[in-house]
């Protein structure tokens, strides 16, 4: 009986004869032989039959195959130096599992949309697989980061009674008769954790009501905060590129096979590991943007052509530093030197894809904070506790937001955010 195995473990079984539960991608014959394009989850290799090698029966089954039917595929394994994956099966049996008629992802071109109104069939493909392979290796090097650095994870409510960004893109639910919304995101939690742990993360999802159906929008996505007690915005500026800088290196060293069914070349986001990133200021970013010609005023928040001219003048991510206060959260604190920007900074990635990072440090007089919070038009009583952790032995502290779909879209290099999410199109018809 020969073993069975997975596609991925194919190197480890070299001319020997094993057994793999596979489904069909797509086929081809010519004459006396027919190559069947095999996937079992783990990877994608191609199965050889020869008429010769094999009875008349599996032959003619394996010409007949349909996309997506699944089936049990015995044979022998070889190198095969033309392919992404390096082996292939010299195919001697074939069983078939379940058959597969007029399935709806052909071989051929299809949009954006559609693939994504097919998303539940879609993951099965060669691009869904590599995106979600990458992104399960940022979660995991993301929790191996943070432990290596003392931080401890927490995980903030997803349902709460305040909104740290304000009130106009949250998600209501009537909560047994008392206003609550779905979590823009879990930071005050994460302000409340680094008082008591000095060094917190959080990863979990988080939720704004936007319309937006731009590729760069997302209604639900993953955040990872992390906060930091006793630590000034220039110390949490290293953190960042250090993290930055370590996914990059896990997903070279751990996904060289993902990185070539995308076409990334592993030597182009290599560079994007050398530390420092560099740094500008806000005020430095605007002389820039009008020296290139935009139309750009002081007191203006970037969109996405600004954010990608000012990356294209830098071969690294780089930090715009010290926004205005007009265009940041309440929670920030603002600059020793003068009272029109806040202690902040976006991590802005190279190729055109926009800020990934937003972080800064907090306010921390309880005065300012309670003022902050009546100006920003929010209920006091409703952040009392927040404003507590600047009763209670305050500290300088500071912190961050990374989106896990908008880098995932930077380092697949995808035309599209909702690719990063595994399911984006599962309530279509809810989408307004």
């Amino acid at each position: 009986m020969p073993e069975q195995i997975t596609i991925s473990e194919a190197s480890q079984h070299v001319n020997e004869t094993v057994k793999i539960g596979v489904w069909l991608t797509d086929k081809r014959s010519s004459g006396k032989i027919a190559f069947l394009q095999l996937r079992d989850g783990t990877a994608f290799f191609q199965g050889v039959v020869r008429k010769n090698d094999v009875s008349e029966e599996v032959f003619q089954q394996a010409k007949e195959l349909r996309q997506e039917t699944s089936f049990w595929v015995v044979g022998e394994i070889h190198e095969d130096a033309r392919s992404h994956f390096g082996y292939e099966i010299q195919v001697q049996d074939i069983e078939v599992i379940g058959d597969s008629e007029d399935y709806p992802i052909t071989p051929k071109e299809h949009g954006i949309e559609f693939l994504l109104d097919h998303r539940h069939l879609w993951l099965r493909s060669r691009r869904p697989f590599a995106i979600m392979h990458i992104r399960n290796e940022v979660i995991r090097a993301t929790y191996e980061f943070f432990n290596q650095e003392g931080f401890i994870k927490m995980d903030p409510p997803i349902l709460t009674g305040s909104a740290p960004e304000g009130t106009t893109e949250l998600f209501h639910i009537d909560y047994f008769d008392h206003d609550a919304y779905l979590s823009q995101s879990g930071q005050l939690y994460m302000e409340a954790g680094a008082m008591a742990f000095d060094k917190v993360f959080s990863f979990g999802p988080t939720f704004r009501a936007e319309k937006s159906k731009t590729r760069r929008h997302l209604t639900e996505f993953w955040m990872i905060e992390p906060e930091m007690a006793f630590m000034h915005q220039d110390e949490s500026l290293v953190v960042q590129e250090k993290y930055v800088s370590y996914l990059i290196t896990k997903i070279i060293e751990n996904c060289e096979y993902d990185l070539k069914l995308l076409d990334r070349d592993p030597e182009d986001l290599r560079k994007f590991t050398k530390l420092p990133f560099p740094r500008i200021s806000y005020d430095e970013a605007i002389d820039m943007l009008q020296k290139g010609g935009f139309d750009t005023k002081w007191g203006d928040d970037f969109g996405s052509p600004e954010e990608t001219y000012l990356s294209d003048q830098f071969e690294q991510p780089v930090f715009v530093l010290n926004y205005p206060k007009s265009i940041k959260p309440f929670y920030m604190l603002p600059a020793a030197d003068r009272d029109d920007v806040y202690v902040c900074a976006d991590l802005l990635a190279p190729e055109g894809y926009g800020e990934i990072i937003g972080g800064s440090e907090r306010e921390v007089d309880y005065d300012k904070l309670a003022k902050a919070i009546k100006d920003a038009g929010l209920n006091e009583e409703d952040y009392q506790w927040y404003l507590d952790l600047r009763e209670y032995g305050s500290v300088p502290h500071s912190g961050f937001g990374m989106g896990l779909e908008r880098f995932l879209t930077w380092i697949c290099k995808s035309d599209h955010l909702r690719e990063t999410i595994p399911f984006p199109r599962m309530l279509n018809r809810l989408q307004p």
